[in-house]
């Protein structure tokens, strides 16, 4: 891989990882939902241009844009604002791999090899031992949070079989068009002080949803849906689990997180097992049909 690529794929790590921490502060803030409805309006905004249809496909469209705009960035949202630390919810997150490997082996019929049931074994245990830190131990409803959020995005992952090659950014735009309303009205319901926090809120407050929606949406899914056409999956995937330790290191360096033992063995073992998983080729395959190969 040439050196600007690996450049490329640093940036997009890099861009989820600081993420986590734009997440945590906006929901401090904004409150979860409201956050989130934000980043959506925001994301759309720059997405409008590939907010175009897609015939024949647009009722699953629609499913995965719900599911994943609405149900996993929301869950992802609410668990890092009760969350007592940033690398719990960054690798946690990552429990979408062997999520979406054992549902498309049961509901796909894909095969399933032994080494990838040890691997999705190995990264469950690792949550396991994570859950058992005492930081996250005292807000597993966090970890809750992020573990439904992880599913979500599986099922999102598998729904995407019904429609290929949509292309990254028209994926982005549909996903804001639905999300948007969606997760404000939510907020409208779930929440309150909306107009409060807004009118108090100054220009530079709204740095973490502008982040979240370019940072993470357009800049890290562009770079990675660039560089999947130019090299391997088996290649790209395994490198972007940077990203979790990126999130953990800046999580220690800007919220002071300590980490435990636990903390870091439960971490090991969870990548290692999401590692091994990634690394067969049927995950790679599911990666690729998650960022589509279209230029649409």
């Amino acid at each position: 891989m040439p050196i600007t690529d690996l450049f490329l794929l640093l940036l997009a790590n890099l861009g989820w990882g600081f993420n986590f921490i734009a997440g945590k502060y906006g929901t401090l803030h904004f409150q979860p939902l409201l956050f989130t409805s934000l980043r959506f309006f925001i994301l759309l905004l720059l997405m409008l241009p590939w907010l175009k249809p897609a015939p024949g496909y647009m009722k699953p469209l629609l499913k995965v844009s719900f599911v994943m705009g609405v149900c996993h960035f929301s869950m992802i949202f609410m668990g890092l604002n009760s969350a007592g630390n940033i690398a719990s919810v960054a690798i946690a997150t990552q429990l979408y791999v062997p999520f979406s490997a054992v549902m498309a082996a049961v509901f796909l019929k894909e095969k399933i090899s032994p080494l990838r049931i040890l691997a999705i074994v190995v990264a469950f245990a690792g949550i396991m031992v994570i859950g058992f830190d005492p930081v996250v131990f005292n807000h597993l409803d966090a970890l809750m949070w992020i573990t439904g959020a992880a599913l979500m995005l599986a099922i999102a992952t598998i729904l995407m079989r019904q429609c290929p090659g949509l292309g990254v950014f028209r994926l982005q735009a549909w996903i804001a068009v639905t999300a948007a309303p969606s997760l404000l009205l939510l907020s409208l319901i779930f929440e309150d002080g909306q107009m409060e926090i807004l009118r108090s809120s100054h220009l530079l407050d709204f740095w973490s949803p502008a982040y979240s929606a370019i940072g993470a949406s357009v800049i890290g899914h562009g770079i990675v849906y660039y560089l999947l056409g130019r090299h391997p999956v088996s290649v790209v995937t395994p490198l972007m689990l940077l990203s979790p330790i990126f999130a953990t290191l800046a999580g220690v360096f800007f919220f002071g997180d300590v980490l435990g033992i636990k903390m870091i063995v439960g971490g090991i073992l969870t990548l290692l097992g999401i590692l091994l998983v990634t690394l067969n080729p049927s995950a790679a395959r599911q990666h690729r049909r998650l960022f589509g190969k279209s230029k649409h």
